[in-house]
């Protein structure tokens, strides 16, 4: 039971604090992109979707070599504050925030797009700050969006193996996600462990799923 239980626990924990990391990061990033125009903007954009479309074992190696021991990070974290995230719950963390975060941006930036100009113009001119615009205004109107992102986010970060694999390895009741832990299942022929965590998972996000479509339904009507 042991190993059905600890890997739902660990996986639900990466994916809450890696989705509300994202979270952040997404909404602040897309704000950035849709709200100013720099140079190289579609260059920074495409190193924000490549690990979407890089194959997950990839993105993991080079994960690998920057969190390493002789990663630059890895070398910063060691040095001043003595410890390595590789093999550990973090990493995993870290993970599922560098492939969800693709998604999140996506979603988050395409919500911000679909807002009517004028209403944001109109705060403006009623004397609101940019700040009060940003809350006040954007947010609000782009939460279908921004939800959306969330959900599609935390999918991704639950289901996430071939990076966390390179990363964080499979270190039962440390590292074991649900994803890791069905392979090795299988791997190992334990169909009962196997076959229990695959039905967590589609259970899960199933409800997650039809819970979203739902309440975007919903908000449409209103």
């Amino acid at each position: 039971m042991e190993g059905i239980i600890s890997p739902i626990l660990l996986s639900l924990k990466v994916a809450t604090i890696s989705t509300i990391i994202t979270l952040i990061l997404g909404v602040a990033l897309s704000y950035v992109v849709v709200r100013y125009k720099f140079p190289l903007n579609d260059v920074f954009e495409a190193i924000l979707i490549l690990p979407m479309v890089l194959p997950p074992s990839v993105t993991g190696y080079i994960l690998l070599i920057l969190f390493g021991k002789r990663g630059f990070i890895g070398i910063f974290l060691q040095e001043h504050f003595g410890f390595s995230v590789i093999f550990t719950w973090i990493a995993c963390c870290i993970a599922s925030v560098v492939v969800s975060i693709p998604l999140m941006y996506q979603s988050c930036k395409s919500a911000f797009i679909s807002v009517d100009e004028v209403y944001l113009n109109s705060a403006r001119t009623l004397g609101a700050s940019e700040l009060k615009v940003f809350f006040k205004v954007l947010i609000p109107l782009s939460i279908p969006g921004i939800l959306s992102g969330i959900v599609l986010a935390f999918a991704r970060a639950l289901g996430e193996f071939g990076a966390t694999l390179m990363i964080a390895g499979n270190i039962p009741n440390k590292t074991q996600t649900i994803p890791t832990a069905i392979y090795y299942a299988i791997d190992s022929k334990n169909s009962y462990v196997a076959n229990t965590l695959t039905t967590v998972v589609i259970v899960f996000s199933f409800i997650v799923i039809f819970s979203l479509n739902r309440w975007l339904k919903k908000q449409r009507i209103k």
